[in-house]
């Protein structure tokens, strides 16, 4: 048996002898089954055979993606803390060479992914740095490959140590989390919050490659659920969207602002 990965979201699921009838993920309204080439599906040995590890700091921390970019281009990020690193988000690539520089920069003590499009090969990597993932309660559905190493969490708000703290906005997904570093005052938000074009402003959507928007009341929600965080950041270095640093309490305000205008 080897494990399948899907070739348009890249979730890998738990392995089999032939790939999976479908992948949920692609055929909800938030993805797409690509109309080119329909639903494709690699092995574990064939994501590996066309595609090699590309790592980089990425404005002070470790980023992790693969090339030629797989799926929809996810990348993850190294965040360090007193109580040890913690992964942002999954990608699904994983080899030796990525485990070895992980290694040198402490391993992992946790994996914390912002939303289904991100889980990826999690568990995968759960195994090879033996620690856990947090994913919020809302979301253990689109989870395709159930392991002991998940740990789903409710509420709004939970703790990881070192001054990490998973925030629940909902928006993207009904469990989409962001996750708020003390330290740095940043945000790590995946594509909860997206940066547009325009950088002083930031937008929200239910569906980002088929252009459907989030109602109003689910914007001031992401709004009212980060509140408590951007207030007490320095407005110059407070969060991080993807890879950009930006003051990003004025852009959750603007943005949230503009969608109530024109919905």
């Amino acid at each position: 048996m080897t494990s399948f990965v899907c070739k348009a979201c890249g979730t890998q699921y738990p392995p089999s002898n032939a790939p999976p009838a479908a992948c949920p993920i692609c055929e909800d309204p938030r993805q797409y089954i690509p109309h080119d080439e329909g639903q494709v599906w690699l092995t574990w040995e064939e994501l590996h055979s066309k595609h090699e590890p590309e790592i980089r700091d990425d404005h002070g921390i470790l980023g992790i993606g693969c090339t030629p970019s797989f799926a929809i281009g996810q990348r993850a990020l190294l965040v360090k803390s007193g109580a040890g690193n913690v992964l942002w988000d999954c990608i699904s690539y994983l080899d030796a060479e990525v485990v070895e520089r992980v290694c040198a920069e402490g391993g992992l003590a946790a994996i914390a992914i912002s939303h289904p499009h991100y889980y990826s090969s999690m568990v995968e990597w759960a195994h090879a740095f033996g620690c856990a993932v947090y994913v919020h309660e809302a979301e253990r559905k689109w989870v395709m490959r159930p392991d002991a190493s998940i740990r789903f969490w409710n509420g709004e708000t939970h703790e990881l140590g070192g001054g990490l703290t998973l925030v629940r906005c909902g928006g993207h997904f009904e469990g989409g989390q962001v996750l708020h570093w003390a330290e740095r005052e940043a945000l790590l938000s995946g594509d909860i919050v997206q940066v547009i074009p325009d950088r002083r402003y930031v937008s929200f959507m239910y569906s980002y490659p088929n252009l459907i928007p989030l109602p109003p009341s689910q914007v001031r929600r992401i709004a009212d659920a980060l509140a408590p965080f951007l207030a007490r950041a320095d407005a110059d270095d407070i969060q991080r969207f993807g890879d950009d640093r930006t003051d990003g309490h004025a852009r959750i305000e603007r943005g949230g602002g503009i969608l109530e205008d024109h919905l």
